[in-house]
């Protein structure tokens, strides 16, 4: 038996490619996940890495052989991915490794309708049939393969959920990060009052420029000297498969996810009001907040996407957010969309006098630290010896639906939990203040790093 272990992960799948993922792992997945659907075709897309279209192909004829039909997309979004899974009810295969360096290569999954394939939702299954060398099923005729165009169906789609058609005059500096923004962003904005300034738009799955992740403040730095040197309204940042955006305001100043959550969350409370709206919990605790004064019900869960999907149907939610720039929408399939949730900033921007900066800071309360990670040997070990140090003080309160999170009397509270793939913890904090944070996370990486 083959041990897969290190390419399947909590969420999707991701290695290296010639090294621990290639053509024929590939194939035999895309057998696996032909046998486990109930449909008779699946939908694939792929990013713009060099490895993408082979992988996607020998995915496809996994799936023929079973006797599966598959539509290929050709490139993609993610989320252009999922709404061609919403779209045609099929389930569906995005190849992308999001963005990781070059050399790899990955697979999300989804069930029909753009319902999420994770450990507990399938992905288990797949791995251990393909480790088992399940051979192929016998007496199948062989699918049918078809190629078919959905970018255009995709824009109307976002469109018909937010019309900038009468939007006043803006000018957005995009930063695609040489990813699949670079393919979508042109078509979404064309015919649009709405100026957009390209940056890294080519298509290069080595990224050339800079790493495509706009969590991480090196990322962005070009985008926003663009945007002060051309006094634009806006800045949006792309991830490499272009399911998260990542927002600067008029100043160039990085607007937090949890900011853009919020400000969400009430343009979609205005359609639904009341709606239950799902937050994780490392997101600002001005998301709730400002989610109840507007009227809906906030639901926190645990942090990342199978999580916050499977809330979302269970309450049928209108929207959930994540303090990584993922933006989910009941209208969306439950899928996260970067392109959506970026749609609605510049909708509030093109409605509203003010700069950018005055309309966010409505939705802006506290202060946060941002992700910060600490390798370590001892996972459980550490996060004891912090709750040991918290638990007994006077006014602490503790849980542990995800991690570790300690509630603290000042008003402030942090978050600290494991990296599912690497020997991390990650810690998360949000006080009144930046000087409060700074309290916090000295005192509690004192523990971690000891």
């Amino acid at each position: 038996m083959r041990d897969l272990s290190g390419v399947f992960k909590a969420y999707d799948i991701r290695g290296v490619v010639g090294d621990q993922l290639d053509a024929d792992l590939v194939r035999d997945i895309g057998a696996a996940f032909a046998r486990q659907v109930t449909e008779n075709a699946i939908v694939i897309g792929h990013d713009m890495r060099a490895s993408s279209p082979g992988l996607a192909a020998a995915f496809a004829e996994g799936a023929n052989r079973e006797g599966v039909d598959v539509i290929m997309i050709g490139l993609a979004s993610t989320d252009m991915l999922y709404f061609a899974s919403g779209h045609l009810n099929l389930p569906g295969a995005m190849f992308t490794a999001s963005h990781n360096p070059a050399k790899y290569n990955g697979i999300k999954l989804c069930r029909a309708g753009a319902a999420p394939v994770g450990q507990d939702t399938g992905l288990t299954d797949i791995q251990r049939e393909v480790e088992a060398g399940t051979p192929p099923s016998e007496g199948r005729t062989p699918g049918r393969l078809e190629t078919r165009d959905m970018l255009t169906e995709y824009v109307a789609y976002l469109h018909k959920l937010v019309d900038l058609s009468k939007s006043r005059p803006l000018k957005v500096v995009v930063d695609a990060g040489n990813g699949m923004g670079g393919h979508t962003v042109p078509a979404m904005f064309e015919g649009l009052p709405i100026d957009i300034v390209p940056m890294y738009f080519e298509l290069d799955g080595s990224f050339p420029n800079h790493e495509a992740n706009p969590l991480d403040p090196k990322n962005i730095v070009d985008l926003q000297a663009k945007v002060r040197e051309v006094g634009a309204d806006a800045g949006v940042a792309f991830d490499g498969d272009a399911d998260r955006c990542f927002v600067v305001d008029e100043r160039g100043e990085p607007v937090p996810p949890s900011t853009v959550a919020a400000l969400v969350a009430v343009r979609e409370l205005k359609k639904d009001p009341g709606g239950t709206v799902i937050h994780n919990l490392i997101t600002s605790k001005g998301v709730p907040e400002i989610v109840a004064e507007h009227g809906g019900k906030p639901v926190r869960t645990r942090v990342g996407h199978s999580f916050i999907k499977a809330e979302m149907a269970r309450t049928n939610a209108i929207f959930g957010g994540e303090h990584s720039a993922h933006y989910y929408f009941r209208d969306f399939w439950r899928a996260d969309t970067g392109m959506l949730a970026a749609l609605h900033v510049l909708a509030a921007l093109g409605e509203d006098v003010r700069p950018l900066s005055k309309l966010t800071s409505a939705y802006t309360r506290y202060a946060a630290s941002g992700e910060i990670n600490s390798t370590v040997d001892d996972q459980a070990g550490r996060m004891a010896a912090v709750k040991e140090a918290f638990a007994a003080r006077e006014g602490v309160s503790t849980d542990e639906l995800d991690g570790l999170t300690v509630e603290l009397p000042s008003g402030g509270w942090f978050n600290i939990r494991p990296s599912n793939t690497e020997p991390l913890l990650r810690l998360n904090i949000e006080a009144p203040d930046a000087a409060a944070v700074a309290a916090i996370r000295d005192e509690v990486l004192a523990i971690v790093r000891a």
